[in-house]
């Protein structure tokens, strides 16, 4: 991987490598832009076939952290970490867990507020607790806005409506075939709230235990993981892992709508948003779909402190700020993946124009 090609093609700022051989932690942070505000972004932990893969992962969540924070208005730019290795091994040994992650703390703290950390695909609260001890650059603590996933499946939710809405011209979900893919946090609490709106739904996950418990909790049907693109329904809602509507996935596909709350859904946006375009599938963009849990915790660090309230408020919104990239997008004939990073791009181009303003010697 030609790593200055890509941030430079991507205007990256910075790709940070950390390592602490007493406690085995490998850890990359990547921050995409500043420009409004400190990158903020969540800790992914996970068995990356090589390291060159976990690089490439962080750069592509890092820049739509970017996009996610531009679009949903918040004061704050892109950044991501991902740690190599099982966070499942570290979880038995509590005194070791405790070591890792306040040396990852410590890394944090390096970065000078440039970058403000948080749970993700394979991290706990408690894991930030840790991190917590050796830094204050980190939120979605407990006590505070605690675990986003909830507000993240929300937003997900909220999104479902808005492209059932545009689709078939109502917001009522009753009856309507969803597809799962992924139980963990996030897909749990979609899967949640879908049940309640009175959908149905065909699910599945390779942790037995997660599809277990949607399925007798809420009457899901089950699936094996390559069944699940095949199935006929509505709406098919990726809450996994990203790059998964490509190439092989799409021509399986027999839905209407694809909106999940996984990261980079698209593997490649301008060959595969044409693609579902051209088989008359709407695509929501997901950084504006899954925005819900970053929405969340930043009102951890706003002034004023945590609003639970206001943030239900702006989670909410995203079903408008969904609609009205879905009407522009038919009515101007450009992908809805287009139309949202324009919006997001347009956010960040107009505050940067703003820091040439003089306000304290801190500038």
């Amino acid at each position: 991987m030609d790593k200055f090609g890509y941030m430079e093609k991507y205007d990256f700022e910075q790709l940070s490598f950390f390592q602490h051989k007493a406690t085995g932690l490998k850890a990359i942070t990547a921050i995409h832009n500043t420009v409004l505000g400190p990158s903020l972004g969540g800790t992914r932990f996970w068995v990356y076939d090589d390291e060159e893969a976990a690089i490439e992962d962080a750069l592509r969540l890092a820049r739509g952290m970017t996009y996610k924070s531009a679009l949903a208005g918040l004061p704050l730019g892109g950044g991501k970490s991902v740690i190599i290795g099982d966070a499942t091994v570290l979880r038995k040994d509590p005194v070791k867990r405790e070591a890792f992650w306040r040396a990852f703390g410590r890394y944090i703290e390096g970065l000078n507020g440039r970058y403000i950390t948080a749970e993700d695909v394979g991290t706990t609260t408690q894991d930030m607790v840790y991190v917590n001890m050796e830094t204050n650059n980190v939120v979605g603590l407990p006590g505070r806005s605690g675990d986003p996933s909830p507000y993240t499946a929300r937003g997900v939710f909220k999104s479902i409506l808005a492209c059932a809405k545009h689709v078939y011209g109502s917001d009522d979900i009753t009856g309507k075939v969803i597809a799962v893919q992924g139980l963990g946090n996030v897909g749990y609490h979609l899967c949640k709230n879908l049940h309640g709106a009175g959908a149905k739904l065909i699910v599945t996950d390779i942790n037995q235990t997660n599809l277990d418990r949607v399925v007798n909790e809420f009457g899901a049907t089950p699936v094996a993981p390559d069944e699940i693109y095949g199935v006929e329904c509505d709406i098919y809602a990726p809450c996994a892992l990203g790059a998964i509507v490509n190439d092989d996935t799409i021509p399986q596909f027999k839905c209407k709508i694809v909106c999940g709350g996984a990261n980079n859904i698209l593997k490649d946006a301008p060959k595969h948003g044409k693609a579902l375009e051209e088989r008359g599938i709407v695509y929501a963009p997901d950084y504006l779909a899954n925005a819900g849990g970053v929405i969340n915790v930043s009102y951890e660090i706003r002034e004023g402190g945590y609003n639970e309230e206001a943030s239900l408020r702006d989670i909410d919104y995203i079903y408008n700020r969904m609609l009205e990239i879905l009407t522009i997008s038919k009515e101007t004939g450009r992908l809805t993946y287009e139309v949202a990073d324009k919006m997001a791009e347009d956010r960040v181009d107009a505050m940067r124009n703003i820091k040439s303003i003089m306000t304290s010697n801190k500038n």
